[in-house]
């Protein structure tokens, strides 16, 4: 997936933000968005869900979304997400460390950017040196007040 094979509509500049703003909308009411990186064919995303908010009715949300939002601007038929989703529970603080570098280092790996925070589609841009200093979202707010 990193190296762009499939449909990269993510790489579109009005498809990539379509998504962030929907990964953005609902922070810290029905999740906590921690981080993410909008690849040009697939996302990372890691959030805490609130209590009454599943992570599959979540995805189904982003996805339905999104992909109905990127289909009229496409003129896209058919499926514009893959159907399912892959989710890891996040053990410790060495976990969450190691998953958050993996996700805005996504890029960089790819090839695309030299610098995690120069993606503009990621929540690179807005950590500190170390991804456990994190300055943008609710759950940001909350964990540099040490609250998370």
């Amino acid at each position: 997936l990193d190296a762009g094979y499939g449909a990269c509509h993510l790489r579109r500049p009005e498809i990539g933000r379509l998504v962030e703003n929907a990964l953005l909308h609902f922070d810290g009411e029905r999740y906590a968005l921690l981080a993410w990186v909008i690849m040009p064919n697939h996302v990372h995303v890691l959030i805490e869900s609130r209590p009454g908010h599943p992570l599959r009715q979540l995805a189904h949300s982003w996805k339905s979304y999104t992909a109905h939002q990127a289909g009229n601007l496409l003129r896209l038929s058919g499926p514009f997400w893959y159907h399912d989703y892959f989710d890891r529970f996040i053990r410790d603080k060495r976990h969450f460390s190691n998953t958050v570098r993996y996700i805005h280092y996504n890029p960089v790996t790819a090839g695309l950017v030299n610098e995690a925070a120069d993606w503009p589609l990621s929540s690179a841009r807005w950590f500190d040196q170390s991804p456990t200093v994190f300055v943008k979202t609710q759950a940001g707010r909350l964990r540099s007040q040490g609250e998370l």
